[in-house]
Order: structure tokens, then sequence, then C-alpha cells
């Protein structure tokens, strides 16, 4: 029994009074029960296949092990220390596992994420876009890439300060995950820019996308009641039709961004609509193309009775005092306008399987012939009398279902029997 001024001495951890059992539990056991039962245990420590006999003469040599270095070090030495160092010096532990593997995982994680917004970073972004390149190549499917950008973001941070303009870029992640599709990806690739890669998806199903992005972030952001307006801007490039290689692509979707970047914000100061720059099959980067219509418009249509409004007497247009145009001249019909003025243009959905189930119980269904922020066209193959409000699912790409109201606006019988009908959302 210790004195009461003597020092107990320390107790030692779980697994090391474990293995020293395991050492006086051998001692007791004959040669073949000991190495079918080392066999067993080194299999499991270190994933190797060894004979009976080899796990002894191991066993045997971690003991001489564990006495040498117990001498070298004039303190005992415990037996987890000296089969690690026969294990390694023999080769049979080839990856020494130090770390939880929970532990492993989380550094992964932190390696390609951002910390602030959660996205992927931009060295997960290289990697990525070769991957998904080599994968276009391969089944010859296009790929979208988009740049996206944020306006006046530096003025939120000079104004609110930056925690305020931390909350923005979280509202621009929290953006992107609630509008992407599960087989697309997001990344922040720097200070206030973003990047999406989209496999399977070609222009104007990309500019579609980026619209929607657009427009969602302006709704996340409105809890946050900022005094500056941010907005965002977006550069489109698609394989193979813009470029083939990754450093390419990035330049384009680049020339692009920053081309819309600041025609709209020219723009912003007229007091003008926004400009799109929208890739074709066909054309090459070229400068932005405005989507305005130069010189006086036509009257409006309304879009209730699909009929100009009538001219007063007054109007010389009316009273037929207006000059007929030279006989030579071409005849050039006016655009259409409406006098709900649209938010964005309309997508089409020409060449997809857009569609939508009407009604609660998915009785009816058409196809989506053209889709915007106001509403959606659709085509019946029958004369259908829908509605004054009906309930629609509509299914087209890029989006996952949307459960929406619509009202009839307008209608129109096709030659082949059936229905176009023009719909406006209905909140």
């Amino acid at each position: 029994m210790p004195s009461s001024g003597a020092l107990a001495p320390p107790r030692l951890p779980i697994e090391d009074t474990y293995l020293e059992l395991l050492a006086d539990t051998l001692e007791s056991l004959d040669l073949p029960a000991r190495g079918q039962f080392l066999q067993r245990f080194l299999r499991a420590i270190c994933h190797v296949e060894l004979r009976e006999s080899e796990c002894v003469q191991i066993w045997d040599e971690m003991l001489n092990r564990r006495r040498a270095l117990t001498d070298q070090a004039g303190r005992p030495v415990v037996l987890k220390a000296a089969l690690m160092d026969v294990l390694a010096t023999s080769g049979f532990l080839r990856v020494p596992i130090i770390l939880e593997y929970e532990e492993l995982k989380k550094l992964e994680l932190n390696a390609v994420t951002d910390p602030l917004t959660g996205l992927y970073n931009r060295r997960l972004f290289g990697e990525s876009f070769e991957k998904e390149l080599n994968r276009a190549r391969r089944y010859t499917q296009p790929l979208s890439l988009v740049i996206l950008d944020l306006h006046r973001f530096k003025e939120v941070n000079d104004k609110h300060g930056h925690p305020r303009g931390d909350e923005v870029l979280r509202a621009t992640a929290a953006t992107l995950k609630k509008a992407l599709r599960t087989s697309d990806s997001a990344f922040r690739i720097g200070g206030d820019e973003f990047a999406l890669l989209l496999p399977q998806t070609d222009a104007q199903q990309a500019l579609a996308l980026s619209r929607r992005v657009e427009a969602v972030f302006v709704e996340i952001l409105q809890p946050l009641q900022l005094q500056v307006a941010v907005s965002m801007d977006h550069g489109i490039a698609i394989f193979p039709q813009d470029a083939e290689q990754a450093d390419q692509l990035i330049r384009i979707a680049d020339e692009r961004l920053y081309r819309q970047k600041h025609a709209n914000h020219k723009k912003t100061l007229d007091g003008a609509d926004r400009i799109e720059t929208v890739p074709s099959a066909d054309q090459a980067p070229g400068p932005a193309v405005s989507l305005e219509s130069p010189g006086p418009l036509p009257p409006p249509i309304s879009i209730e009775t699909m009929r100009a409004p009538e001219k007063p007497e007054s109007d010389p247009e009316a009273r037929g005092t207006v000059s007929p145009p030279p006989a030579h001249a071409p005849v050039i019909s006016p655009p259409r306008m409406f006098a709900v003025q649209r938010k964005a243009e309309r997508v089409s959905m020409a060449g997809t399987n857009a569609y939508a189930v009407l009604s609660e119980q998915g009785s009816l269904r058409a196809r989506v012939l053209d889709l915007g922020f106001g509403g959606v066209a659709i085509e019946l193959d029958s004369q259908e009398n829908l509605p004054e409000s009906l309930f629609a699912v509509l299914h087209v790409p890029i989006l996952p279902p949307v459960r929406v109201n619509l009202k009839p606006v307008w209608r129109q019988q096709t030659a082949q029997g059936g229905t176009r009908i023009g719909c406006s959302f209905v909140s």
C-alpha cells in the first residue's frame, strides 16, 4: 500500500489498458490459439492477410521493441507505441489513421467551400468545369456557363458596413440554392462574383434561368431593407457554340457580363429599360443588342380586348388626313405592344417538352408555347372553354414543377382545330 505522501501512478488510456490486458492474456495461450487470435487482430487494424506464424513473430518483435524503447527512454513505454513502430517499419501500416472520419470529411469540405456563403469556391470551380466539359464532349450535349456579379455592392459596404455586405452575399447564395436544379452547380469565384455550371442547358434555357435568378434575388433582398438598390448582372457562354475550351468560355462570359453591365447601368441612369445580350447558335460574341424599338411606338393593344383604343376625332390619323406612304415604300407591320408592360421578354418553349397540367384533378393537359414573368401561352388540341380562373402545374425546362393560378386573357383558334390561350399569372 503506497504511503500517504507518494503519488499514485497515472492511469493509462483505455486503448493502452486494452493492449496490456491483451498481452497478459496471450501469454497464457498456447501457440496455435495465439496465432489465430493475432491473425484476426492484425487483419482488423492493418487490413493485411498474414500467416499465423508471421503474426506471432510480429507480436514477439513488438514485445522486444517495447523493452528496447523502455531502456532507451528510462521510463515505461506503452505497448501502442511499440506496436505502431513495428507495423510502420515493416510496411504493414501504409496509411496510418490519425483523424476521425468525420473530421477528415469536414476538412475536405472546408477545402472546397467558401466559408461565408457555403457555396463551392474558385478552386473547385476549375476542377468541376473541366469535368463537365469532358462529359459534355463525350455525350455531345450543351453546357452553359453563367457568370454573375452584384451591381452597387461596394456602396452597400460603404453605406451599411461590411457585416451588412456579408448578409447580401449570403442572400445571393440563398438565391442560387433556391433557383438551381440539383444537377447545376454554383460557385463563389470572387468578392461579389459568382459562377454557374448548367449541364445539358442551351442558350435560351440559360437565359431563362439567369432571369429567374435575378427575380428571386430581388425578392430575397427585400427583408434586408437596404437603402442601395443592389441588382445582379449576368454573362452567358455556351459549349460548344461559343467555344470548346474552359478559358475561352470564361473569357466570353466575362466580356458579355461587362458589356451588359456597362450598357444596363448607363440605361439605368437614363431611366430606360435593361438590355439583354443573348448568345445565339450562329452569332459570335458581339456588341450588346438592345431590345428597345427605335422611334415612336404604335398605340398599345389592350391585353383584355386585343384592340387598340379608339382615336379621338381631333387625331389627324383618325380623320384620314395622314399622307399615304409612297408606292415604292415597303409595308412594315409595327410590333405588337401590350398595355401591361412586361418585366422581361417571353422565352419560347418551342422544341421542348414543356407542358401544363390544368385543373386540380389534372384531367386536361396543354403544351406550353412560351413563358414570361407575367404569364404563359398554352395550346390545346381541342376547343375548350376554360373558366375565368384556373389552377395549373407548369412543367418546363430548368424549373421544378411550378403550381400557379392562371387567368385566360386571350384566345385564338388554330387551323388544326385546337386553341391557343394566353394566360396571366394571378397571385
